[in-house]
């Protein structure tokens, strides 16, 4: 993949150059016929028709008819240059994974405006204890952040999963690592990490965040069948969800310590929900810019067996967790 999308951009810019050359050419004939500097400036730049009626002298009518056929070449030829070089830029930037995806300048520019409803009244987290679907039915489709307390608990991942644990997952299953490259998506934070083989690559000492060793925090999605199928044997949906919903085809999993994710908002297509497995988090949420005159921010504390709902499409949310403990998450969308 990675030597197609070289090859695909050795070929625009081979394009690029010869269109250059081109340019090259017609200024060259142009100044050789007499057009000057500041006019070439006024047809290709400022989008300027500039067209001398010009009495008497042929030489002269013959000057403004070239401008004005250069003119339109000119404008021909800078719309190619722009959309070669736009193309180029966009199919490199979708090949370059996680380049698009961690880059909260483009998601914000993109941001449809917010219905404000979505906040407003909103004081705090909606605290459910054992909750029934039929009780959460409605609310299991509302942007308002619930916290369903000790609704994992039940969960064997609560026991068995550890950063040892998926950690030969990943290495025994044929093809894992690959698919975090290729198909699903590794989100590295503050790390130096580059993948997810480095991420188990790291020495006892700083899994366990010693003394003198550097904190990290990561996530991913998990994408591959096998590794899926696996994992999923020690936890379910949660219980209290509708039987009707849908659900991802894959999970997420967030594991590390101290700051997790920094503010920002999820560019996914469902809600989401999170279960906190080990460790304490405390979220914070920030309403949409649009919404700041109308709504204002909460914060929580999550507990290990705690889920947690929030519409991170329209919550600006960021995680810190507990000084000194390793936090550990699955999370996963539904709609």
């Amino acid at each position: 993949m990675a030597e197609r999308n070289n090859n695909e951009f050795e070929g625009k810019q081979k394009n690029i150059q010869i269109l250059y050359e081109k340019f090259v050419i017609l200024n060259r004939d142009l100044l050789n016929f007499g057009v000057s500097i500041e006019e070439l400036k006024e047809i290709c730049f400022k989008r300027r028709k500039t067209v001398h009626t010009v009495q008497g002298s042929q030489k002269n009518a013959q000057h403004s008819s070239f401008i004005v056929a250069v003119t339109v070449v000119c404008a021909v030829l800078i719309s190619i240059l722009l959309k070669i070089i736009f193309d180029s830029i966009i199919k490199n930037t979708l090949g370059t994974r996680c380049l698009l995806p961690n880059n909260y300048f483009i998601w914000e520019a993109t941001r449809p405006e917010t219905n404000c409803s979505m906040c407003e009244d909103v004081n705090s987290v909606l605290v459910f204890g054992n909750v029934t679907r039929d009780e959460f039915s409605n609310y299991a489709y509302s942007s308002r952040p619930m916290l369903v307390k000790g609704a994992a608990l039940h969960w064997p991942a609560m026991k068995t999963f550890t950063y040892h644990f998926l950690k030969e997952i990943y290495q025994n299953v044929e093809g894992a690592y690959e698919s975090i490259e290729e198909e699903c998506q590794i989100l590295t934070f503050k790390t130096e990490f580059r993948s997810l083989e480095d991420v188990f690559a790291m020495p006892e000492s700083r899994v366990l965040l010693e003394e003198g060793e550097k904190p990290w925090y990561v996530g991913w999605s998990n994408c591959h069948p096998d590794v899926l199928a696996i994992m999923r044997e020690h936890y379910t949906i949660p219980h209290f969800l509708p039987e009707d919903a849908e659900h991802a085809h894959m999970d997420y999993i967030f594991i590390g310590y101290q700051q997790g994710a920094v503010m920002h908002i999820d560019y996914i297509s469902r809600l989401m929900w999170q279960a906190q497995l080990r460790g304490h988090k405390t979220w914070k949420l920030v309403p949409p810019p649009d919404c700041d005159h109308i709504c204002s921010g909460i914060s929580f504390r999550v507990d290990p067996g705690d889920i947690v709902l929030v519409d991170t499409r329209q919550w600006y949310h960021d995680t810190h967790i507990d000084a000194g403990e390793m936090s550990l998450t699955v999370s996963s969308e539904y709609g």
